[in-house]
């Protein structure tokens, strides 16, 4: 049995309530968690108080303590994994804004980061409101902005997630790009 099937075995098998399957599952996850996680990192200034493993860990957790979430397949478990580790990033930020009221220094906005300026670090608020916002007008689209940015997957992964060619998910990362310009700067994208 290869790593896929035995993955695709766990999830079945966490799907019916066993405990002991969440725990073998863990270390068969643990590396490609580790690689989505340490792409979002990537972008990240070396003083985030979040580090990739706790952010692994703290996804991992919820999705395996998660009532009711019925997790069909390895590539349905890897989307839901990127929307907790997004999650926990969002709250992170949240809770490290509420401590000190932003310090004056300079942001990186979702516009670095999709035309991939180099600055110091993300405002992942800013990217949760943008992302809210896309999903209300396309909740496909940002599904891949979720796989791409929160995920750490490529575009071919992404778009076999999403049930698309890799030539739509480009065509769609273009657009995105192009709106999450617009909206950011002050614009009406719509």
């Amino acid at each position: 049995m290869n790593q896929n099937e035995d993955i695709t075995r766990l999830l079945a098998d966490l799907k019916t309530g066993d405990r002991a399957a969440a725990e073998a599952l863990f270390p068969k996850v643990y590396e490609e968690l580790r690689r989505l996680a340490g792409a979002y990192f990537r972008n990240q200034d070396a003083g985030h108080t979040l580090q990739p493993t706790a952010l692994v860990h703290e996804a991992y957790v919820k999705l395996a303590n998660a009532p009711g979430v019925s997790i069909e397949n390895r590539q349905h478990f890897f989307m839901l994994a990127s929307r907790v580790m997004r999650q926990v990033l969002v709250d992170h930020a949240r809770a490290r804004n509420a401590e000190k009221r932003k310090k004056p220094d300079e942001p990186r906005t979702i516009i670095d980061v999709v035309t991939e300026k180099s600055t110091d670090h993300l405002d992942v608020l800013e990217l949760e409101t943008a992302l809210e916002k896309l999903a209300q007008l396309d909740e496909p689209k940002a599904r891949l902005v979720e796989l791409r940015f929160f995920g750490g997957l490529t575009s071919q992964e992404a778009a076999d997630i999403l049930g698309i060619s890799r030539t739509q998910a480009a065509r769609w990362w273009r657009m995105i790009k192009a709106w999450l310009a617009s909206e950011l700067s002050g614009g009406d994208a719509s």
